[in-house]
């Protein structure tokens, strides 16, 4: 009996974290993209704490064609050269607009939307402190002032 005590609390310690991040829900952040089918986000700054867990819901709220304002979302690394991104990934449709050669800087995505479409992506937030850009990488847009900052801080 004293043997299996031990082995249930054993089996209740290291369940616990992983039902616990099961568990968690994550802070929903809506977004908008194309209001008044500007090529501009409806938030340019968006603060989380280390490691929370975050749900991004973008609405692509333009009425003009997928084709030519399409919207998308795209969160890099900290220190990664947002124009640089934009510049590779224009050529990249067959990609969702994310370039081959640069994926390792993508920490999360929402594909490309059209007209009243909606995405989400769910995601722990960096541990480390910092600002980490997000933009939209249809061609142009980043350009045209479509980027923003995800801040992480305690």
């Amino acid at each position: 009996m004293k043997l299996l005590s031990s082995l249930l609390l054993c089996a209740s310690v290291l369940l616990a974290p992983a039902l616990s991040a099961a568990d968690a829900t994550p802070r929903v952040i809506k977004l908008q993209a194309g209001v008044g089918n500007a090529m501009k986000f409806d938030l340019a700054t968006i603060s989380v704490a280390p490691g929370e867990l975050v749900k991004i819901v973008l609405t692509n709220a333009s009425t003009l064609p997928k084709e030519v304002m399409g919207h998308n979302w795209v969160l890099l690394a900290a220190g990664t050269d947002v124009m640089a991104f934009a510049t590779a990934a224009a050529p990249e449709a067959a990609n969702g607009y994310i370039p081959a050669k640069m994926k390792d800087k993508v920490l999360a995505t929402i594909g490309v939307l059209g007209p009243k479409e909606s995405g989400e992506v769910t995601f722990k937030a960096p541990a480390a402190p910092g600002d980490y850009p997000f933009l939209c990488s249809f061609p142009g847009h980043t350009m045209t002032g479509m980027k923003g900052l995800l801040v992480v801080k305690k």
